[in-house]
Parts: C-alpha cells; sequence; structure tokens
C-alpha cells in the first residue's frame, strides 16, 4: 500500500467535510443577513457554533427501536464479539459497539451513538450472506463512523439544513410581501439574493448528500486500516450492491454488472458514492489487482 497516498487521501477528505461543513454555515449566516440584517447574521453564526460544539446524537436505542432491532449477545455470535474487540482497540475506541440484530432479509447495516454510547446493526439478511472476512470488513466500516464521529457530524449538517429551510420559506414569504413595493417604485428585485434565498433549500440537501459521500469513502479508508483487509472490504461491497438489486434486476434476462451499475445517472443525489468508484479507490489506494 503506498503511505504517501493514504495520507493524501486522508486529508483531502477531511478537507472536504470541513469545507462543506463551512459553506452550510455561511450559506445560512448569508440567509439571515438578508431577513434580518447584520444582527441576525451574527445570531446565526453564534447558534452554529453552539450547534457544532454541543450538538446531541439520537441515543441508539431510539434509533434501533425505530427499526425493531434487538441486541446480538455476545453467545450469539462469539466470532463477531471477538472482531469488535479486535478493532475497539486498533480504532482506540474507550467501549465497543453493542452489536443488534436487525430483523430484514436485506443486505443493511448501521451505526448508532457515539464513542461512549455505540451500536451497530447487522440485518439477518447481511448475516447470513456474508462470511466472516468480509462481515469483519463491514463491522470496520461501521466502526469508522462511530471513530470518525461521522454521525455526529451528520447530526449537526441535518440541524443546520433545518434551519436554512426556515429561513427560506420565511424570505419567501417576505419577498412576496416585498415584490409589489419594488414594482411600485419601478425598481427591479434584487436577482442573486433572490435566487440564492429560492435555491437554498436544495443546495442544503445537495451539501448533505455530498457529506455523506465523502464520509463514506474516508471510512472505507479507515475501514482498512483498521481491519488490514482491501479485499474483505471490496468483496463485501460487491455482494451488498448484487444482493440489493431490485429483484426484477437480478433475475431479468438483462441483468446488470455489479461493477458498472452506476457509471452514469445522478450518483449526486445519493448517500452513498457508486460501488464501483468504492472498489476503484480502493485498488487505486492499495495497488492491488485481486480486489474484485
Amino acid at each position: 500500500m503506498n503511505s504517501h497516498r493514504l495520507r493524501s487521501w486522508k486529508l483531502r477528505h477531511q478537507l472536504q467535510g470541513m469545507l462543506l461543513l463551512l459553506v452550510m454555515a455561511l450559506l445560512m449566516a448569508y440567509l439571515a443577513r438578508l431577513i434580518g440584517g447584520d444582527t441576525l447574521a451574527w445570531v446565526a453564526t453564534v447558534m452554529v457554533v453552539l450547534l457544532y460544539l454541543f450538538n446531541p446524537v439520537a441515543h441508539p436505542d431510539l434509533v434501533l427501536s425505530m427499526h425493531r432491532a434487538r441486541p446480538l449477545w455476545p453467545r450469539e455470535a462469539p466470532d463477531l464479539y471477538h472482531t469488535v474487540n479486535v478493532l475497539t482497540e486498533r480504532a482506540d475506541l474507550p467501549t465497543g459497539p453493542q452489536l443488534y440484530y436487525l430483523p430484514s432479509p436485506l443486505l443493511n447495516a448501521f451505526a448508532a451513538g457515539t464513542g461512549h454510547n455505540a451500536a451497530i446493526a447487522l440485518s439477518a439478511g447481511l448475516l447470513r450472506t456474508l462470511n466472516q472476512r468480509e462481515l469483519t470488513a463491514v463491522i470496520a466500516h461501521e466502526m469508522s463512523h462511530i471513530a470518525n464521529d461521522d454521525l455526529r457530524t451528520m447530526a449537526f449538517a441535518g440541524l443546520v439544513g433545518h434551519l436554512t429551510r426556515i429561513l427560506s420559506l420565511i424570505g419567501q414569504v417576505l419577498l412576496l410581501f416585498g415584490l409589489p413595493w419594488w414594482l411600485l417604485q419601478g425598481q427591479a428585485p434584487p436577482l442573486l439574493p433572490i435566487l440564492v434565498l429560492l435555491g437554498a433549500p436544495l443546495i442544503t440537501a445537495l451539501i448533505q448528500l455530498a457529506l455523506s459521500r465523502n464520509h463514506e469513502f474516508e471510512a472505507d479508508r479507515r475501514a482498512v486500516e483498521l481491519s488490514g483487509d482491501p479485499e474483505g472490504l471490496a468483496s463485501a461491497l460487491l455482494k451488498l450492491e448484487r444482493h440489493n438489486q431490485p429483484f426484477w434486476e437480478q433475475w431479468l434476462w438483462f441483468r446488470r454488472q455489479p461493477t458498472r451499475q452506476h457509471s452514469t445517472g445522478l450518483h449526486w443525489l445519493r448517500t452513498h458514492p457508486p460501488t464501483e468508484d468504492r472498489v476503484a479507490r480502493l485498488r487505486e489506494l492499495y495497488a492491488r489487482s485481486d480486489l474484485v
């Protein structure tokens, strides 16, 4: 593996994440200034800082109960808990996450909570389909989200996005009342602020999606750092992609190839990067030809 390439990739994704959050915060502050002047802009700025510093994350029990997940005890999955213990030490987490069983035939896994109170849910379909090597890679990926504090960052982005949408709505209402005044004065309304006001919700949503994709790429990198097994992660990603295809695509004659499914299309509207891009980056980073 290329250590220089790994460091540059890590730095690039960290900078991308910081830039995306900064753009969201500036957009919110700009809308606040349009609506309430400098005073409201400063209030919005202070609010963003406080949200970032004291941003709450939903308790894992709340998230998992919504998915009807139940605890997966060590006596039920000793191998998985051995994996969790090893990865917890490598990730330098204060405590290992509790595993949960998700009663779903789909291949799915997700993390909830933060470092001191975290959980990882594994679906029935995932446990049934992946081998131990692939499960280790998936758990390492989810633990990377926990170690990177991605859940807190996405919660912060969600709150800022929600406040931005509220400000945009208030601004649009004020705009409706202000348009007659501009027309009576014979003045053209300012085009750029209006476009930003109308487009802010969409811009914020796209930034949140880009931030999520950025986190997925970085979690892939750190997962391999924890597990030392890029082949296992690539195999798991491809298997998840293949098994989570719609039923008609899996069985009809025009079944698509799993490594080329997102070469076109609106991938920027997805929370996760295309599988082929993730595998390609793993291949580039670790300079191995046997990932697929």
